[in-house]
């Protein structure tokens, strides 16, 4: 599980250094595959029920699940959301970031920002004998406190030798409620927030999900381990990011 998160957190920062306006998302999918290609493990997510590349790659108003193109080109302003899972030695590691292209908005910035500080919010309520509903109500309660809205139709999950796996992991909840957090789970956590309405649908791709309303959207994700001496995540490979 380190091992495929570390590929998985590094195929991440290769992307970041070739986000910038003129640059297709296809060719951002072929430099992620590449690399995970390179260390020896496979893209997670390439014929994953069908899904056509490696990385999801989502802009704008689109949540998750985005389908790389040569004709969808960056541009100044715009928010891109990646999310690449690697395959490595039976294990899959599963993680997602918002990237500013060039300069963005206040509110943008300020909901990246939100984003991340949700799942770390999330993060903190990871620990043995707690429940998953201590994990949603923090990511709600950070987002929510924010002014931003919960992407409640999608949520996270377990992780491990298949890319989705028990239990359900959502980014809202009450506390002391679902199922109780021992030592041995491992999870992707993954706050999906918006700008306005938490309502999304998704396009005839039968991928794409966008926001209802149009407003922006990011996405943060890691894959953690809950160990008997706390939680460690496996695809932080800059923990600044």
């Amino acid at each position: 599980m380190m091992e495929a998160g570390r590929i998985t957190g590094e195929a991440l920062l290769v992307a970041r250094e070739h986000v910038r306006e003129g640059v297709s998302t296809k060719e951002l999918d072929t430099v992620i595959r590449n690399y995970i290609e390179k260390c020896g493990a496979k893209p997670s997510f390439l014929g994953y029920a069908g899904f056509p590349a490696s990385a999801c790659i989502s802009v704008n108003d689109e949540v998750i699940h985005g389908i790389p193109s040569k004709k969808r080109i960056l541009c100044e302003g715009d928010v891109v959301k990646i999310d690449v899972g690697a395959f490595y030695k039976g294990f899959h590691g599963d993680s997602a970031r918002t990237i500013a292209v060039g300069n963005v908005s206040e509110e943008a910035l300020r909901l990246i920002k939100t984003t991340r500080d949700s799942f770390f919010a999330g993060v903190a309520a990871v620990k043995t004998g707690n429940r998953i509903g201590d994990v949603g109500s923090a990511i709600q309660e950070c987002v929510e406190g924010a002014g931003f809205s919960v992407v409640r139709r999608y949520i996270g999950h377990g992780v491990g030798h298949e890319l989705h796996e028990s239990p359900d992991v959502p980014n809202f909840g009450t506390k002391g409620r679902g199922v109780r957090l021992c030592a041995g789970m491992t999870l992707a956590i993954e706050p999906m927030v918006n700008v306005g309405s938490e309502e999304v649908y998704e396009l005839p791709d039968g991928w794409t999900v966008k926001t209802r309303d149009g407003s922006l959207s990011a996405h943060y994700e890691n894959t953690i381990a809950l160990t008997s001496e706390g939680v460690v995540i496996t695809t932080l490979v800059d923990k600044e990011w």
